[in-house]
């Protein structure tokens, strides 16, 4: 998937393109390609974003730890705005960040990367719970009789020697 140069983009009919996807995103492991499109438009001062795309992954279960695979889709968009990055000089050790400076920017003469921005959404569209079935009762322990417990063979002789002092 190629960069896009904000400033070509501009210039570019009807300020859009549009990139089919049909690869592997390299940061991403999956079974299938990625499949989706991404359209990018310039808006004069944002860029606005939006894709619709898929793949198939191999998840573990948090319970059971069995792999499953797991169809990923991200149907999105995100506007980003197009702005020079302030300057901060070098004695100033911290910065207050006003909560509406907490947006994604990029500089107007510089470059847009579809590939990473996708690799992206797809993380954020993973569900957090990774569970094989809402019914996976996790891993199963074997019931052991009454006062008879699992013992390390390495623990056998401190075991032997408990129950002659007994």
């Amino acid at each position: 998937m190629h960069t896009i140069y904000i400033p070509q983009l501009a210039k570019a009919p009807e300020q859009t393109e549009e990139i089919t996807v049909r690869e592997y995103l390299p940061a991403l492991d999956t079974l299938t390609p990625v499949q989706g499109l991404i359209r990018v438009t310039h808006r004069g001062n944002y860029l606005e974003v939006a894709a619709s795309a898929e793949a198939i992954m191999t998840l573990t279960c948090d319970r059971c730890l069995k792999q499953y695979n797991h169809r990923v889709t991200v149907d999105t968009s995100e506007l980003i705005w197009l702005q020079e990055p302030p300057s901060y000089s070098s004695t100033d050790l911290e910065q207050e960040v006003a909560l509406e400076d907490l947006v994604e920017t990029l500089t107007p003469n510089g470059y847009f990367q579809p590939a990473d921005w996708l690799y992206e959404q797809l993380c954020l569209a993973m569900p957090q719970r990774q569970l094989c079935d809402q019914k996976c009762q996790g891993i199963q322990v074997q019931g052991q009789g009454e006062g008879d417990s699992a013992v390390d063979e390495r623990w056998a002789s401190l075991k032997n020697l408990r129950n002659q002092l007994n």
